[in-house]
């Protein structure tokens, strides 16, 4: 699972534009953008190509459990831009 404010707040910490993490993932801005601001649909696959993108540059994806919700943290030793 993969929500638009995670997608956001893991580029954020790696210090990525929109257009940054679709040129490291293969996938288009604008489908970047609709998932932020609108909460499209995308693909599976393309969920699957943000998120090892962002998992390479540093980010971990943390999923919620029964007290807390979705969120990311960097790995420890992982560079920002």
């Amino acid at each position: 699972m993969l929500t638009p404010l995670q997608l956001r707040a893991a580029r954020v910490l790696v210090g990525w534009s929109r257009q940054d993490l679709a040129k490291n993932s293969g996938t288009s801005p604008d489908t970047v953008q609709g998932f932020e601001n609108r909460g499209t649909d995308p693909k599976l696959s393309t969920l699957g190509k943000w998120r090892r993108a962002l998992e390479r540059a540093g980010v971990v994806f943390i999923d919620p459990d029964y007290d807390m919700g979705p969120g990311v943290r960097m790995r420890s030793g992982a560079k920002q831009k």
